[in-house]
């Protein structure tokens, strides 16, 4: 989920742990985010909650986050900036009813989750109370390369359990970002095979037009006089133009091409189509579905044998 730091005017402030990187190691996810002008941060409620597992927002902030870590974003908006930042933030995707929830609560709602990726980042809050019970602090450790320049603040290491987390999540995001990279290269793989198929058919559909074929023997439809050539293309141009190229319902189309161009209509059941598509009757039914949405082909009624009746669209 996207970052968005919409806070306008945003005084500067040293954060020992960066924000991005402490939210990322405990819900597992880069959450949107308003920062007032004081340095505090606030996130929608649902987008933590949704990482975090929990069903129910409502239910969740009220089992786990006291009322005053919550608030609206038309509550903060107004108290901070006045109601003429509300249209800025709506640019965020964020609405003026939306419930946040501070620092604070999306730790309490990181305790409250029972998610196992949590369970680092909740050992490690742990193990920050237990420090400050038994030494009165808790301390992080200076990193080992600190700015030359003498006004600059302290640089410190991160916890290693928060490293750990987001070593975790990138190598997460990694493996997600290439499973989506080859869906992708598989699915301009399929739309190269559609349009070379969509080629063939058209090839093949003019020679069958200018030539005149019989019918199918399964499909029973009178047989009517050839079409010139050019019909066939101006119908399967008309087609590329409203169905989309990838579009499942291709294989279809391209079986019910010639046969419309030569016989004006075409009468076969979708157990037919089916098997001719070399789909199932469900997909088959879906794909005729999809091409008379998109004025590909329009249904007359049915045959005597309980087949459609379906013809081209102008």
């Amino acid at each position: 989920m996207s970052e968005h730091n919409t806070s306008p005017d945003r005084a500067v402030r040293h954060e020992a742990i960066d924000i991005n990187d402490f939210v990322h190691a405990a819900t597992g996810s880069r959450v949107r985010r308003v920062t007032l002008p004081d340095g505090t941060h606030w996130f929608p409620a649902v987008d933590v909650a949704s990482e975090l597992g929990y069903v129910n927002t409502r239910q969740a902030l009220r089992w786990h986050v006291p009322k005053q870590c919550c608030a609206t974003l038309r509550e903060l908006a107004q108290g901070v900036y006045g109601t003429d930042v509300l249209g800025k933030l709506a640019g965020h995707r964020l609405q003026k009813s939306m419930r946040m929830v501070n620092l604070q609560g999306l730790v309490q709602l990181v305790n409250g989750c029972t998610k196992p990726e949590a369970m680092p980042f909740k050992q490690w809050v742990t193990e920050v109370v237990v420090a400050v019970q038994r030494d009165g602090v808790y301390e992080l450790e200076p990193a080992a390369v600190q700015s030359t320049d003498p006004a600059a603040p302290v640089a410190y290491a991160m916890p290693q359990p928060v490293v750990d987390a987001i070593v975790r999540l990138e190598e997460r995001n990694l493996r997600t970002d290439e499973m989506l990279a080859a869906a992708q290269r598989e699915s301009l793989a399929t739309q190269q095979r559609v349009a070379d198929a969509v080629e063939r058919i058209a090839a093949a559909v003019e020679g069958m037009a200018a030539a005149g074929r019989p019918p199918e023997p399964d499909a029973p439809a009178e047989a009517a006089a050839p079409v010139p050539a050019a019909t066939a293309r101006e119908v399967l141009d008309r087609w590329r133009g409203r169905l989309p190229r990838g579009s499942r319902a291709w294989p279809v189309a391209l079986y019910l091409l010639p046969h419309l161009v030569e016989q004006g209509e075409v009468r076969m059941s979708v157990d037919f189509l089916a098997v001719k598509a070399g789909l199932t009757a469900q997909q088959t039914s879906l794909a005729l579905t999809e091409l008379r949405r998109h004025g590909c082909v329009e249904q007359r009624g049915f045959a005597d044998n309980g087949s459609p009746v379906l013809v081209p669209c102008p």
